[in-house]
């Protein structure tokens, strides 16, 4: 398999083994969606032993809160996020969902109290492969794409 070659960045965050199809998700979490002055690299359907194809996302001079490193692992459980600072990486990490998701995604029923009153909505875990979260407040379970199309 040939190496891929992207270019290194100076500081800030790289996004590695996200599903591929999933980078523009990624990029609509961290807001990323129009100019910002940093550049944003993007390595689409790229080879992978782990995935088969995967999406790299290179972020220069910006670093992820919790909120979206939480949000990030429910689209990409398998998601690795490296740190970079002066051209190396200082920190790496593995995504992973938290056993309870607070204030990230709506609750797709529209008779939710969470989508009525001001409570942030809270997600139990129910399993985690694959994917299916179970709303505190109706218990109105929801997966895969569901989940991404409420985040």
């Amino acid at each position: 398999m040939p190496e891929l070659k992207v270019e290194v960045i100076p500081e800030g965050t790289v996004i590695d083994h996200i599903p591929a199809g999933k980078w523009l998700k990624v990029i609509e979490i961290l807001g990323l969606t129009k100019p910002n002055g940093g550049t944003l690299l993007i390595a689409s359907n790229v080879p992978s032993k782990k995935l088969g194809r995967k999406d790299i996302v290179k972020v220069e001079g910006r670093y992820l809160s919790e909120e979206e490193v939480n949000k990030i692992a429910l689209i990409a459980p398998d998601a690795t996020v490296n740190i970079v600072r002066d051209y190396k990486i200082v920190e790496k990490f593995k995504v992973s969902i938290p056993d309870e998701i607070v204030g990230i995604l709506t609750c797709p029923n529209p008779n939710c109290v969470s989508n009525h009153e001001y409570v942030r909505p809270r997600f139990k875990v129910e399993s985690r492969e694959p994917l299916k979260l179970r709303c505190h407040y109706c218990e109105r379970t929801i997966e895969g794409e569901e989940i991404i199309g409420n985040l």
